[in-house]
């Protein structure tokens, strides 16, 4: 019998091919048959591995996730004990398409949200784990700026991550389109973080912080 790791890797060999396909034609151009083209392998073994296209899409998906949360950490290790400030800019530059593995993510998962909006099966699959995952990171590491004096205490931590995550996801589209480069992306989300940073007051106020409990920098939400 073959073993765990042997699936695993025919599981990603499959979704790779996936994302290429995707990369290349777009995803609505996605087939289980073009797929199985793309990854060197049988349609029947696709078939054997996902039973519908929407569980090909929503896994390949997931492993791209996964790999996004992989190059984060990437980040962080090679940040000296990061600050505040560096933890949420580490963690805002990974949501961008700054290199071509973060953009294959983007455009796999535009095209998700745009394909779920009047497809049902895809609809009904998990995709906006990984933003609510990423917004709760987020609030987190705000609440600890906040504790440590680099974001004004009046900050409202679960409002301020939720525009950051917003903020990247349009700054993202646009590079996606060609309208900016990554370069100036990045160059908006410094300003904006700049400002949220500066301790003194920028920040949006209201009646309640974020409720997480504060996170460490450098160290992922559960």
């Amino acid at each position: 019998m073959p073993r765990t790791a042997d699936h695993d890797a025919r599981r990603a060999q499959i979704t790779d091919g996936l994302v290429r396909v995707a990369g290349r034609d777009g995803l609505h151009a996605v087939t289980m048959r073009s797929v199985a083209a793309e990854a060197g392998v049988s349609l029947r073994l696709v078939q054997y591995y996902f039973e519908s296209k929407a569980q090909l899409m929503n896994a390949a998906l997931e492993r791209l996730e996964r790999l996004s949360r992989e190059r984060w950490a990437a980040r962080l290790a090679a940040l000296p004990a990061p600050a505040p400030r560096a933890f949420v800019e580490a963690l805002l530059a990974e949501a961008l398409p700054t290199d071509p593995d973060s953009r294959a993510f983007h455009q796999v998962w535009t095209s998700y949200a745009v394909l779920s909006m009047t497809d049902p099966s895809l609809a009904d699959q998990p995709f906006v784990d990984g933003p609510d995952r990423l917004e709760r990171q987020l609030a987190q590491a705000l609440d600890a700026a906040v504790a440590g004096g680099s974001v004004a205490a009046s900050a409202d931590t679960a409002t301020e991550a939720a525009r950051l995550l917003a903020l990247v996801h349009g700054l993202g589209t646009s590079v996606l389109v060609g309208r900016r480069t990554s370069e100036s992306a990045m160059d908006v989300l410094r300003y904006h973080l700049d400002a949220l940073f500066s301790g003194g007051g920028s920040g949006v106020s209201g009646s309640g912080r974020g409720r997480g409990t504060p996170a460490a920098p450098g160290r992922p939400a559960p």
